[in-house]
């Protein structure tokens, strides 16, 4: 069996986000969304929002930084020339909106290694707060190292 030292609990310092419009409309535009709460200011608002509306895999974007942080901690050990996108899931309790201020923290809640398959699954769980501290998404990030064992 595989051992890992990884420290499976630790939590990341979190990580700040401002939301722009631009980046809004540039994560849209890149994604092909045509909703206009998502590139248009004056429908946003006569929508009753601020300011333009971040999609939900917006997400993405603003806990990059954070589940990035966690990825490539030396202590997790991830070898990223073996690592395989596993799955990711989220939850989101609100739209957010530009101008927004969101901190993501993330932690690493299981490692577990799987011997008859070679393979080691690393899962990441992240929180995004407001600038108020009301949660906004919760995601679990899964990662596989395959041949870890080798």
């Amino acid at each position: 069996m595989a051992e890992t030292t990884a420290p499976v609990g630790k939590r990341y310092p979190a990580v700040t986000y401002a939301v722009g419009r631009e980046k809004i409309r540039e994560y849209a535009r890149a994604v092909g969304e045509t909703n206009p709460l998502y590139l248009d200011v004056a429908a946003a608002r006569a929508a009753g929002y601020d300011d333009v509306v971040a999609p939900p895999m917006f997400v993405v974007v603003y806990s990059s930084a954070a589940i990035g942080a966690a990825l490539y901690d030396p202590e997790v050990g991830i070898d990223m020339q073996r690592l395989v996108h596993g799955a990711q899931e989220f939850a989101w309790e609100r739209v957010l909106v530009a101008g927004e201020e969101v901190s993501t923290v993330v932690a690493l809640d299981e490692v577990r290694y799987v011997e008859t398959a070679d393979l080691t699954y690393y899962v990441f769980g992240a929180t995004t707060t407001d600038s108020e501290g009301a949660v906004v998404s919760t995601g679990v990030w899964s990662n596989i190292v395959r041949g870890a064992g080798r």
